[in-house]
């Protein structure tokens, strides 16, 4: 890995451990936390709130895009395996193109949006939910810690947060690394991860399938 000329340190939005630099390359600066394995972006190269919404609607995110729902299909596969229609959920982080939502309901489930740009519906955090999706959003989050603290306080008893991103591995040349090269992904998972949130917000259970990260409340 490209290293900084200077002993840079950073520390961790989730688990607040001081961090080394990872990786450096022009306006590209990653660190990474040596107890959670988290890597996060300098938050000096964070876009502001107004670069991040335009980017945001940029997206084309067609809810009747069949190839869009495929896509989510992971988790919408996941919801309609493990909860019925009597079931209540939230579809946090949802974007300019809710096609979780769409999909789910089509399916005559009862799910709701929630996304601090374009459904700041703040009522909604106010209840509780036998099932959370975040798809492709986890990546986006500046404090982590809050964000799972915050999910995980939205959870019922036997009820599951199902998350999607791309895992970073050491197998991954992280150089040539396409995730990373989002400015809007701030901060990006390994395996471990995963299992330190479990450990530290006290899930009863992880499964990763892939892009699919199954948390069970």
């Amino acid at each position: 890995m490209p290293v900084t000329e200077h002993n840079t340190t950073a520390n961790c939005p989730l688990c607040h451990s001081k961090s080394g630099t990872f990786y450096q390359q022009d306006k590209r600066h990653f660190f990474q936390c040596p107890t959670c394995y988290g890597i996060f972006l300098d938050k000096k190269l964070r876009l502001t709130n107004a670069e991040e919404t335009i980017r945001y609607q940029t997206h084309n995110n067609d809810v009747e895009d069949e190839n869009y729902q495929q896509f989510v299909s992971p988790i919408t596969s996941a919801v309609i395996r493990d909860f019925t229609q009597r079931h209540k959920g939230l579809d946090f982080g949802a974007g300019t193109g809710p096609v979780i939502s769409k999909v789910l309901k089509d399916n005559d489930f009862k799910i709701v949006q929630y996304d601090p740009y374009f459904h700041n519906y703040s009522s909604l955090l106010e209840s509780a939910y036998d099932y959370i999706v975040c798809c492709e959003v986890i990546e986006h989050f500046y404090n982590p810690k809050k964000e799972f603290t915050l999910l995980k306080g939205l959870m019922v008893p036997n009820s599951k947060l199902y998350c999607m991103t791309v895992l970073f591995d050491d197998t991954i040349d992280f150089h040539n690394w396409y995730y990373k090269n989002d400015p809007t992904h701030v901060f990006l998972y390994h395996p471990n991860t995963i299992f330190w949130i479990k450990e530290n917000f006290k899930f009863s259970n992880v499964i990763i399938e892939n892009r699919l990260i199954t948390f069970s409340n």
